[in-house]
């Protein structure tokens, strides 16, 4: 169990803390690029703090601040032109910096503009996604992970608004045991409560069974390897060691993204945290076509929203990915580690906390944490491993292995015999 001060240490988010200093060092998506499609602007909260996102005629994105410093007025309201944003009240013009470049209604001579500034920060489009750097300069390059890059695919985003902290959706991420009871289980109960089966233990887990093991499957082993962008979770149920889940296994990039998937469809999960109790859950999913067919072409990925809670007001549990919020969700606004009991079979969830707490130490000592790219080269492209998978633009085209510890897990543990 963590105490109450180790535990805001991690979660906390806000601007001045250990952890939200830690987590402004990082790019994070911040919403889709087909919610911008309708309307140029939208307001947004990230990492506790009120913005304003829009987007140029000529297809730049910009990040500003929530209010203008003139009178207040709300800049998600305002007019986005090829400089900048411009508030809709008094029509003053702030660049992508927060300069403010013009005030109408003041004498053409005027340096009083000069003096004016409003919060900006970047903000790039990448793979359907827009995304923002919160931090302090010099600004890192936005890594070019496969997925988001990936040409000849297909690709859509899903986004919801969850009302707990961001750490509980990773610690879920390391923790592989929770399939045989929250997926299995509880899904094969809650799918008989729908429909009024008698005999639930012999029902399918869920409505996409093709993500859950078959029953009798449970796991007899699990490992987490330290690689140079997180950890690699592998896992052996009815197989052996040279089976693809044990021995490529599948990332949790450092600090929120989660890579799952197998064959053809490939999804990434990531978590950008809106403030302490809140946070914005992405499921962006990626086809690759099989071969001799062609993907058809997209202008932009498709949007839509991810509902979490039923007509009743209860959190939806009718899917493994709805099982999974239910979990994050079902620990409160931020979990209280100060009452857990942590287990073996926690491993992987200890592993990341103690990850967690040496970047928030390598930032308190001036370093940059891991996965901050500040070489152009290695940011242009960066391949993840899956098992399982088909990786086209890969010169194997199958899991990269060669960044992992050929499968032997740095921290494992032995479930069943």
């Amino acid at each position: 169990m963590l105490s109450q001060a180790e535990n805001e240490r991690l979660t906390s988010v806000t601007p001045g803390t250990p952890g939200g200093e830690l987590m402004r060092r990082y790019w994070w998506p911040i919403a889709a690029t087909a919610e911008l499609s309708n309307h140029p602007t939208k307001a947004v909260r990230v990492l506790g703090e009120n913005l304003t996102l829009y987007r140029t005629p000529q297809g730049r994105f910009g990040l500003t601040g929530e209010r203008c410093p003139h009178r207040a007025m709300d800049m998600s309201y305002g007019i986005p032109e090829n400089e900048g944003l411009r508030c809709a009240y008094h029509g003053w013009l702030y660049d992508f910096e927060g300069q403010c470049i013009d005030q109408p209604a003041e004498p053409p001579n005027s340096r009083f503009k000069d003096k004016i500034q409003i919060k900006a920060y970047p903000a790039e489009e990448m793979g359907g996604l827009v995304w923002a750097y919160l931090g302090p300069d010099p600004v890192p390059y936005l890594p070019r992970w496969d997925l988001f890059v990936w040409e000849g695919v297909t690709r859509s985003v899903g986004t919801g608004v969850l009302p707990c902290n961001w750490l509980q959706t990773v610690d879920n991420a390391l923790d592989p045991v929770h399939v045989e009871h929250l997926h299995n289980h509880y899904g094969s109960w809650s799918l008989a409560q729908r429909t009024g089966s008698t005999d639930w233990t012999q029902t399918a887990g869920s409505t996409t069974p093709e993500l859950v093991m078959a029953r009798g499957s449970e796991h007899r082993k699990i490992g987490f390897d330290r690689f140079r962008y997180g950890i690699v979770k592998r896992r052996i149920t009815i197989a052996d060691e040279q089976d693809e889940n044990w021995r490529v296994g599948h990332p949790i990039v450092f600090p929120t993204m989660l890579r799952v998937g197998g064959a053809y469809q490939h999804t990434y999960l990531i978590r950008t945290p809106i403030d302490n109790e809140h946070t914005l859950h992405v499921r962006y999913q990626v086809t690759v076509p099989e071969p001799g067919k062609t993907a058809e072409p997209q202008e932009v990925a498709p949007h839509r929203k991810i509902e979490v809670f039923d007509a009743d007001g209860r959190i939806l549990d009718d899917s493994v990915p709805a099982q999974d919020i239910l979990a994050w969700m079902g620990q409160g606004t931020i979990a209280d580690r100060t009452l857990e009991h942590l287990a073996l079979s926690d491993v992987g969830v200890i592993m990341f906390r103690r990850l967690l707490e040496e970047q928030i130490k390598v930032v308190e000592d001036g370093g940059d944490p891991i996965c901050v790219f500040r070489n152009a080269d290695e940011a242009r492209y960066v391949e993840l491993p899956q098992e399982k998978s088909v990786f086209p633009d890969s010169a194997s085209g199958t899991a990269n292995e060669t960044t992992l510890n050929g499968g032997d897990a740095e921290v494992q543990a032995v479930l069943k015999p």
